[in-house]
Formats: C-alpha cells, structure tokens, sequence
C-alpha cells in the first residue's frame, strides 16, 4: 500500500512530505520484522538555488523503520507529553550546524527545522512500518557561511528515540 500525505510541520512554513510504503503480507507470507524503536537512514539533500546562485531551500529525505508502527502524532495530539512546551511536540527532530572554521558548530536558530510527522500507524494486524520522509527545508536567505550540515532523529509516540544520522556538507553558495 502506497501512501502521500502533504502536511505543515513547523512554524516556518517547512512542508513535509512524507511516503510511506507499506505492504499488506498474507499469513502464508514471511513478514517483514523490525525493531520497536524507529531506525532511520540518511537518503540524500536536493538544494534548490535562486538566480543569485544561493540556495533558498533544500529537501531533506530520509527512510524509516519501525516494528510496532507508533511512528507520528494526530494534529489534536497536544496534551502531555506532546504539547507546545515539551520536547516531544516534534517528533522529527532537525538540528542545523554552520563550518566555521573547518568546525561544525550546532546553532540554535530562531525559527526550528523540526517539524511533526503526520499518524502513519496502519489499520493492520502488522504494524511494522518502512518508508521515505521528505522535509522541505526553507534555508538561511543571507548565510555567514557557506557549508552546512543537518543532523536529525525521530521519536515514535513510546517516547523512543531513533538513531541519529546526518546530511553530507552541504554548500549554500554557487561560484
């Protein structure tokens, strides 16, 4: 089964698209067996450049694993412990870093790269879920610098939290 939600994740105006695969197995099938805490996996990084030859956003894919399916939270999921002030109110956790240098430093940004991945549990007696996350990231329009990199985690709603992967550098300014 093939699914394409488009939703709204984050207060920057960040879309997330994210395709989830999903196959239905027959009991007369071997089916698919993953662990209950999600595992992700870097995919790839499209920059999307403006005529001044500086990328403007980027789209961010990763894959998922996860055994029991808890990955996602509904939009009126915001009471304890996925409400506004917690750490959990996103569950697909991005974090920036700018080289300077030749170091990576993690900078805490005014608005979050975070978003919410949209209920993804499927109605079935399987719950072990695979697919793809697309994040549409809207990039810094003046960056002080020119290589940065992404590293990001998700949460499943147990509160367990994935592996964390990270972007390759990526170059913000054409020459």
């Amino acid at each position: 089964m093939m699914f394409k939600l488009n939703f709204r994740g984050s207060p920057f105006s960040a879309s997330i698209v994210v395709v989830t695969c999903m196959m239905l197995i027959s009991s007369c099938m071997k089916k698919e067996v993953y662990p209950d805490i999600p595992v992700i996996a870097y995919q790839n990084f499209v920059s999307v450049f403006d005529t001044g030859k500086i990328a403007k956003k980027g789209y961010l894919t990763i894959s998922f694993k996860d055994g029991n399916g808890d990955i996602g939270l509904r939009p009126e999921e915001t009471q304890p412990p996925y409400d506004t002030g917690s750490i959990y109110y996103y569950n697909f956790i991005i974090d920036y870093y700018e080289r300077q240098n030749g170091i990576y430093v993690k900078l805490n940004t005014t608005v979050p790269f975070s978003a919410r991945i949209p209920y993804l549990t499927p109605d079935d007696p399987n719950k072990a879920i695979k697919g793809f996350i697309v994040d549409t990231i809207t990039l810094n329009p003046h960056p002080a610098h020119d290589t940065i990199k992404f590293k990001f985690f998700i949460y499943d709603r147990a509160l367990h939290k994935s592996n964390t992967d990270s972007t390759p550098p990526i170059i913000l300014r054409r020459h």
